[in-house]
């Protein structure tokens, strides 16, 4: 059987371009196809040459499967399936074939009808690549070739996100991408049944992280939103269009009707609105809250929230504004920003995780003087940081280890310190072996060879009755295994059952009396087969001696005294034991 090979194409010790190859069994496999949102050169894509060198895309990858249509998940697949020409099997859950065009449209047109790049992939390759994909829903598993099966769990994090246990043979592999064990007010929490993977390969953003309760980071962000506009002030979110967007939307259209406020409050117009329509449209992704209120009231129409004006940026006034992207590195929520920053009544409350290079990573890192593409920028609003991210902390990671039970576990998409200290708590809780490999590393999991086979009921009952001893046969019968006890062989084969005898005889010239033979035979093989741990011979009303099948015996035939050995195949140790033992003494034996 030949081992599993994993190596980050990204989000190996580092969040973003996230993009894992494995090998499985003869089979390559990749999950997710990301971009980095903190470079603007080529360091932005996962490191494709490392497939180049081993021919064409669609020769080496057999099949592609993206998590969720976060752009640092699915950012190169048109770079990927457009130019670089991988043409094989393409798999995502509905939500996320619906939106990912959005998001890559949109970070299209900001990468090139604004910032000028030319080498970059065009609106017609977003919709040839959306063209391939081949959908699979929550519990659903699909065989996408004779030897590999895709099943597809329920993550959180975002609508449409999914876990993926990938079987190929008797090895499989449950890869994460970005998941949340705690439900929140849109969605449920992530979950996994005990599927034994050979490998895990989970994400590890938070990985030494545990987060406070979640009611009291609302009951904070809302105070801190509320004290703001109360002195007149104005309140930037900077959010990805789908996912924390909608959570806080709702949290503050509840809190705004509560307290009966008509402060405005705005979502940018345009991708987070079309993004809340696909919101409505698979409402069957949410949580059992939205869905079960879904007939009376849908929860995503937002009484106080309205689609945002550029022209309102520079109104006066208090207002809040929910702006993408979620990490200020270009787009409405940047620009906002830096209409927004030089008064100190203002705020911007970043809710989630900043990749390294980004304006927001170095806003929540204490930077207050910005490089910007109009020059310095002086910060002088307040900087806020609650964490609202959809991402398993430390504690869900491990509960999900323990819930699905791994072999082994490869941590990615996260930060090498941290990674470490995960590694730590796992070796601690859960003796498994774990690896943190780095982009372009490869690492090898070498995996035991394993056998499947089914066993019947009864002759399982059986096997348990006798201390999980078993002694049947190994049948391969319309393309499985079967394990069979000796009489379910016989009977699904059609055959008889053949008992093979096996017979040793001696013949001594002894001037003494059968039953005194047999007598001194008795004492010398008792404690030379007791010594040798096979038993002990009893010796019947007859004369005979006895141990399981193994029957002697003693006969004068013409003067001589012939000693008669038989016994099945089933007791050959004890009866070869006895036939070596009369052979090589003879008469001694029964004379000393």
């Amino acid at each position: 059987m030949s081992d599993i090979k994993i190596v980050p194409l990204g989000a190996g010790q580092d969040v973003g371009r996230s993009c894992i190859l494995v090998s499985i069994n003869g089979k390559n496999i990749m999950f997710d196809c990301g971009m980095h949102m903190g470079y603007q050169d080529d360091r932005r894509f996962p490191d494709f040459s490392y497939i180049s060198k081993a021919g064409g895309a669609s020769d080496v990858i057999d099949c592609l499967i993206i998590s969720h249509f976060h752009l640092d998940h699915c950012g190169s697949l048109p770079y990927f399936t457009e130019k670089f020409g991988y043409n094989g099997p393409l798999i995502m859950t509905a939500p996320t074939r619906a939106i990912a065009p959005l998001l890559l449209e949109d970070y299209r047109k900001i990468t090139v009808d604004r910032y000028g790049e030319t080498d970059f992939f065009t609106t017609p390759q977003i919709k040839a690549c959306i063209k391939k994909v081949r959908t699979i829903k929550v519990h659903e598993t699909i065989q996408v070739d004779k030897d590999i099966s895709v099943k597809c769990y329920y993550a959180g994090h975002v609508l449409g996100a999914g876990m993926f246990l990938v079987k190929v043979g008797t090895q499989s592999v449950l890869y994460t991408g970005d998941y949340n064990m705690t439900p929140d007010r849109h969605l449920g929490c992530a979950w996994v049944d005990r599927c034994n993977p050979t490998v895990l390969i989970t994400e590890s953003t938070y990985a030494t992280t545990i987060r406070d309760s979640k009611r009291c980071r609302e009951r904070d962000f809302l105070k801190k939103v509320y004290n703001v506009v109360e002195a007149g002030g104005k309140v930037l979110i900077p959010v990805f269009a789908l996912g924390r967007a909608q959570e806080l939307c709702i949290l503050i259209e509840e809190f705004w009707e509560r307290m009966n406020l008509s402060v405005p409050v705005y979502f940018c117009h345009g991708l987070t609105e079309k993004a809340t329509n696909y919101y409505k449209l698979f409402i069957t992704w949410t949580n059992e809250k939205i869905k079960s209120t879904f007939v009376k009231r849908n929860m995503f129409d937002f009484k106080h929230i309205s689609p945002f004006e550029r022209t309102y940026m520079n109104n006066p006034g208090p207002m809040v504004v929910f702006a993408t992207p979620g990490m200020l590195h270009s787009g409405m929520s940047l620009n906002i920003f830096k209409a927004w920053c030089h008064d100190a009544k203002n705020m911007v409350i970043m809710p989630g995780y900043c990749v390294a290079g980004t304006m927001g990573h170095k806003l929540l890192n204490g930077s207050r003087k910005l490089e910007t593409d109009k020059g310095t920028i002086t910060v002088n609003m307040t900087v806020e940081y609650l964490s609202f991210s959809a991402h398993a902390d430390a504690k869900g990671i491990l509960q999900l280890i323990k819930n699905c039970q791994p072999k082994n576990v490869v941590l990615v998409h996260g930060e090498e310190r941290k990674m470490t200290f995960l590694i730590n708590k796992i070796t601690e809780q859960f003796a498994i072996p774990s690896f943190k490999p780095a982009n372009g590393e490869q690492i090898t999991i070498s995996c035991q060879p394993q056998i499947s086979a089914v066993m019947s009921k009864e002759t399982f009952k059986n096997v348990r009755s006798q201390g999980n001893k078993f002694d049947g046969m190994l049948v391969r019968r319309d393309n499985q295994l079967r394990l069979l006890s000796k009489s379910e062989a016989l009977t699904k084969l059609g055959l008889r059952s053949h008992a093979i005898n096996l017979n040793y005889k001696l013949s001594l010239s002894l001037n003494l009396d059968g039953s005194i033979i047999m007598e001194r035979l008795h004492t010398q093989l008792s404690s030379i087969i007791s010594d040798q741990k096979l038993g002990t011979f009893k010796r019947q009303h007859d004369g005979t001696l006895n141990l399981n099948s193994v029957h002697i015996t003693c006969a004068n035939n013409r003067g001589r005294w012939v000693i008669h050995v038989s016994w099945n195949a089933e007791d050959e140790p004890i009866g070869k034991a006895v036939s070596d033992i009369l052979e090589e003494c003879g008469e001694d034996l029964i004379t000393n």
